[in-house]
């Protein structure tokens, strides 16, 4: 698909990095499977994965970690 942020690029398959914050918590959660825009970067997530990352993020919200570092496992 073409990318909507930079409008030049397609997106292809690959792994990022996603990085989420609430509060005092920050989560990073490595190998996250995206569609990846060759030009910019720019990352676009399934449904599923970003259930699955939301619930990896809520949990550690939950339990008041300060940093979380996971690794995605499907």
């Amino acid at each position: 698909m073409k990318c909507v942020i930079c409008k030049q690029g397609q997106t292809n398959n690959g792994l990022t990095t996603v990085t989420l914050e609430r509060g005092r918590t920050t989560v990073v959660i490595k190998d996250v499977p995206a569609n990846i825009c060759d030009n910019c970067g720019e990352y676009y997530l399934s449904e599923t994965v970003t259930e699955k990352i939301q619930n990896l993020a809520e949990q550690a919200f939950q339990q008041g970690v300060e940093i979380e570092v996971l690794r995605y496992a499907a």
